[in-house]
């Protein structure tokens, strides 16, 4: 088991992690290479719904389980404000993930309360969700904010950004262009900033025991994600 002496060697070992699971797993592979059907193209985007439209319980699952301090709760609370849209009319992450949809399937109908008429959410992304809110249930503070920091925020930016990358390819966008601005948000202004504000709570801590804790809830919650993506890769390709 490899000793984690700095927060500076708890991130690079997060980097291993995102690199195999995330970047040479077969979902962002296939999708950049321009492999998919528009139809498994439009399952993923039907299912990340879920997993957006849910995100705001983790976070506020997060707060819960920080102490009453400034430090350590405005972090989270300054991500929760960016998922609504930091109070500007229509650009909530909700309605920004909307126009995404309608741009893969404008036919599609919509729920009163947002939900794609008629699509359930998978096993795989309730999975992902699930794990994520287990985890901040019973976490004490540090590890709640490492597993919205490092588990979810350090990365999360460049996937998204990989993933916008691979929405791009000209296979998904022949019939008509897709939106990609609730992954351009993500990529390029919001998940750096909330990770810059996690980080500076969790670069005070220097014991490799408290390091350590760290980096294996950041690596459980981005193995959760991961999984996620591989078994929705699994559901997109059972549609040929």
């Amino acid at each position: 088991m490899r000793i984690l002496l700095t927060y500076a060697a708890v991130e690079a070992a997060m980097d291993q992690v995102v690199q195999r699971a995330f970047y040479e797993g077969r979902f962002l592979t296939t999708l950049q290479a321009g492999a998919y059907t528009f139809a498994q193209v439009r399952h993923f985007a039907l299912q990340y719904s879920f997993y957006s439209r849910h995100f705001p319980r983790v976070l506020g699952a997060a707060v819960a389980a920080m102490p009453p301090d400034d430090r350590w709760w405005i972090p989270i609370a300054d991500n929760l404000w960016d998922e609504a849209g930091r109070g500007i009319a229509g650009r909530s992450h909700a309605v920004l993930y909307r126009s995404f949809l309608q741009s893969v399937d404008p036919k599609l109908q919509f729920e009163a309360d947002g939900t794609p008429v008629g699509v359930l959410p998978s096993s795989a992304v309730l999975g992902a969700i699930d794990t994520f809110l287990d985890v901040l249930r019973t976490a004490e503070p540090v590890a709640a904010m490492a597993a919205v920091g490092l588990g979810s925020e350090y990365f999360a930016g460049e996937v998204m950004g990989a993933i916008a990358a691979g929405l791009r390819h000209p296979q998904y966008n022949a019939v008509h262009p897709l939106d990609l601005t609730f992954w351009d948000v993500h990529a390029g202004r919001h998940e750096p900033r909330h990770y810059a504000l996690c980080k500076e709570v969790l670069v005070t801590y220097h014991d490799p025991q408290t390091l350590r804790l760290m980096f294996e809830v950041g690596q459980q919650i981005a193995l959760s994600e991961a999984r996620m993506y591989d078994q929705l890769h699994d559901e997109m390709i059972a549609l040929k």
